[in-house]
């Protein structure tokens, strides 16, 4: 827990933007976390970068949240601090053959898209039902429907923990696929704005094309609360069909389940706990290998104060466990 005089230094230098004990579950879509020991709430990239140099300097360890998809955070909470970031201005530039859009890590990924539809201008329309933040898909190279960050950035402006403030070409950050080197940096590197390219394009064909993508996600994605993708799909296959071949699909522990409309979705049903989409994760890694050969990768993040076995479950191990050690570890790890 964060002592007093620490966070006493905080208020004296955020002020009210900074509170004490505060559940991150309602900052989440899957709507489930515990405690963060301080949230600081920052509007704009100046004050998202003012707080990380500062929390940077006094080794104080953090997470940004922005729309808080793709994390699952621990029921335990965050040791440290959590920012959540709500730096949403945007710029659009529509002079000359090439217009573009700069927007700050806060906004919405997918109002952005809308909105450029909206003046006729192309090439986010796979993002449009994407729930997160600019600053995430960045970090993320987040993509849907043959489109990803990677195609579009033009620019990204990072804070680095050690180099400062840079601004990087698409290039230097290495993109993968739902990777980046940003990813692997963790805290020591903030995203805090991007640029996009864009494209001008008649208005009732950039329409056409966010219709057949919205019906496309209603008919394939459960409503309600959720991560996102929970795996990242394993070359020339998916995790959904992979997790349903193992007879998974409509799989509960407590509140939560393996969606019955898409299997690489978990859905908290209202009362769902993170050790229990955990739980269900560690049965689909661990199933899935075992009828496959096929080891998932997770597509989202395990954020806060998770048992290092419990990380390891789902990011570092190779070996099967028998059945009969699995459901022992998977009780030992829900306690």
């Amino acid at each position: 827990m964060m002592n007093d005089a620490l966070f006493a230094q905080m208020r004296a230098v955020f002020g009210e933007r900074v509170q004490r004990d505060v559940l991150l579950a309602p900052y989440t879509s899957a709507r489930v976390g515990g405690p963060a020991d301080a949230l600081v709430t920052v509007r704009s990239e100046r004050e998202l970068a003012v707080v990380a140099r500062h929390l940077w300097r006094w080794d104080v360890p953090f997470v940004v949240l922005g729309g808080g998809s793709n994390v699952l955070v621990s029921d335990m909470g965050v040791r440290g601090a959590v920012v959540l970031n709500r730096a949403r201005k945007t710029a659009f530039v529509e002079d000359g053959e090439h217009p573009t859009v700069w927007a700050e890590s806060g906004v919405n990924l997918g109002s952005l898209a809308r909105r450029a539809a909206q003046m006729g201008l192309a090439g986010l329309e796979w993002a449009a039902g994407i729930p997160g933040t600019v600053g995430g898909a960045v970090v993320g190279n987040a993509g849907a429907h043959g489109g990803e960050v990677a195609d579009v950035l033009q620019v990204a402006e990072i804070l680095h923990r050690q180099e400062g403030r840079r601004f990087c070409a698409p290039q230097t950050l290495e993109f993968g696929y739902r990777s980046s080197v940003l990813k692997a940096r963790g805290s020591d590197a903030v995203v805090l704005s991007a640029t996009f390219r864009l494209h001008r394009d008649e208005p009732a064909a950039i329409e056409r094309r966010l219709e057949t993508f919205r019906t496309h996600r209603e008919r394939t994605q459960p409503p309600g609360a959720s991560v996102g993708s929970m795996f990242k799909n394993p070359p020339g296959d998916y995790a959904g069909r992979l997790i349903e071949e193992a007879g998974l699909k409509g799989t509960h522990v407590g509140d939560a389940e393996i969606s019955t409309v898409h299997a690489n979705f978990f859905v908290n049903h209202g009362e769902a706990r993170a050790q229990e989409i955990w739980a269900l994760m560690y049965l689909a890694r661990t199933t899935v290998a075992r009828r496959f050969g096929v080891w998932l990768e997770p597509e989202i993040r395990l954020v806060g104060d998770w048992p290092p076995e419990a990380i390891a479950a789902l990011y570092e191990v190779r070996e099967l466990p028998s059945e009969q050690e699995a459901l022992t570890f998977l009780k030992e790890v829900q306690r």
